[in-house]
């Protein structure tokens, strides 16, 4: 069981303004300033969406090898061919870019230190064991089966339908955060 503290600042333009989590008892290789900055993306995907559209995506932060070899490549890879400095999830740039791409079919692929890896990768890790609410759907059942499958593995969905953001870790929801206002 995780324990958890969020703090949601909204309405401010500063830096002030992101999702801080003091205490997701994260395996030793994650960094939490990383998982921060994928939460407060998938917030920002959720309340937003794409060009006034509602979008969904998963993003799978850790355990990237395992991740990359139980997935594949469905739509070309945005992040492909860049630098590992150019594509880190702490570059205000990298994370505006997560938001555009977040309309492709597939999941982002993370690494523990914040570096994307992929984008529109198709998860297919065989365990189909999770036990979700009802309504969730295949992005949330990947999520779920991904991070069951592969320890070390967090995996952030945004729904397409909801905005809802939840966070996956050994097959289970450890945390959800429901959009109070979507901008849709």
């Amino acid at each position: 069981n995780l324990d958890t503290m969020v703090r949601i600042r909204i309405g401010s333009d500063d830096d002030e303004d992101r999702v801080q989590v003091n205490a997701l008892d994260l395996p030793d290789a994650h960094s939490a300033q990383v998982m921060e900055q994928v939460i407060h993306v998938a917030l920002e995907v959720g309340a937003q969406g794409y060009e006034g559209h509602p979008v969904g995506t998963i993003f799978v932060v850790g355990s990237s090898p395992t991740v990359m070899e139980l997935s594949r490549q469905i739509t070309l890879n945005p992040f492909h061919g860049m630098s590992e400095s150019e594509r880190n999830v702490m570059d205000p740039t990298i994370r505006d870019a997560l938001k555009t791409f977040a309309v492709l079919d597939g999941a982002f692929v993370v690494r523990e230190d914040g570096t994307v890896l992929a984008a529109g990768r198709y998860l297919q890790s065989g365990k189909s064991e999770a036990r979700l609410p009802m309504g969730l759907g295949a992005r949330h059942r990947s999520a779920a089966a991904m991070t069951a499958a592969v320890p070390g593995a967090i995996a952030v969905t945004v729904s397409q339908t909801t905005g809802t953001v939840r966070v996956f870790r050994d097959g289970d929801i450890a945390l959800e955060l429901r959009q109070t206002a979507r901008r849709l």
